[in-house]
């Protein structure tokens, strides 16, 4: 087990000033909830971090690169460094969803379910779901276009099987990218460390598959995810 430490650092000097340059001009909170996502979204680019999910917010800030747990973390944190009412929902998420990005014995290396979390704010008198900051934009639009060609619903880190997914920012409909993957509601959280560091965590493996994964699969994977956006900029896929 590993220590726990506190990766949603909202106080951190870094997160502080974040989350003050992206809303100091915003006149409410959906706003400034619009401003923080759109920062998390296309600033941190969708990639996998040898940390796996135990980076900061202040260190997922500088890196400029993280998965879907890491940018809930710093979203979470952005949020509540500027007094938003904000949790974590945490789920078990099929690995499905990786499909196309792992491949071959990585692709097997993966647990069947995967600890997935998103990102709860409370506005307007209620608790709404947000989980579109997830892939940067031009790589959703890559990664649709390749399930499309490739006549799946679920894979590249989305997940469309019940319609349409959505990388925007709307909580009032509450589109998403990859919740129609979810499998197992495990609750929400607090803080996430308090999930992260806890047995319902699901993304573990012993230590040799985790070394593989982080210095050898992770960076195939990145390279694939880069090639994948570049390619849809480029007019190639």
């Amino acid at each position: 087990m590993k220590t726990q430490m506190n990766l949603a650092d909202y106080n951190h000097p870094l997160v502080k000033e974040t989350a003050y340059n992206l809303t100091k001009g915003a006149k409410t909170d959906r706003q400034k909830i619009e401003n923080l996502f759109y920062y998390v979204r296309d600033e941190i680019k969708f990639g996998f971090v040898t940390e796996v999910d135990y980076m900061s917010a202040s260190d997922i800030i500088n890196k400029k690169l993280g998965a879907c747990n890491n940018k809930g973390v710093l979203l979470f944190a952005l949020c509540k460094s500027i007094d938003i009412p904000v949790r974590m929902h945490f789920s078990l998420i099929n690995k499905e969803i990786q499909r196309g990005l792992f491949k071959g014995i990585a692709y097997k290396l993966l647990p069947s379910k995967l600890s997935h979390g998103w990102v709860e704010v409370f506005i307007e008198d209620k608790w709404r779901n947000i989980d579109s900051y997830i892939n940067d934009e031009t790589y959703y639009q890559a990664a649709r276009k390749e399930l499309k060609n490739r006549n799946w619903d679920t894979g590249f880190s989305v997940a469309c099987s019940s319609g349409e997914s959505s990388s925007a920012f709307d909580i009032d409909e509450e589109k998403f990218v990859q919740m129609d993957a979810v499998a197992e509601d495990q609750g929400v959280w607090n803080d996430p460390s308090d999930y992260l560091f806890s047995e319902l965590y699901h993304n573990k493996v012993n230590f040799v598959k985790e070394l593989i994964i982080k210095y050898i699969i992770f960076p195939k994977i990145n390279k694939r995810v880069s090639d994948l956006r570049n390619s849809y900029m480029n007019g190639l896929c």
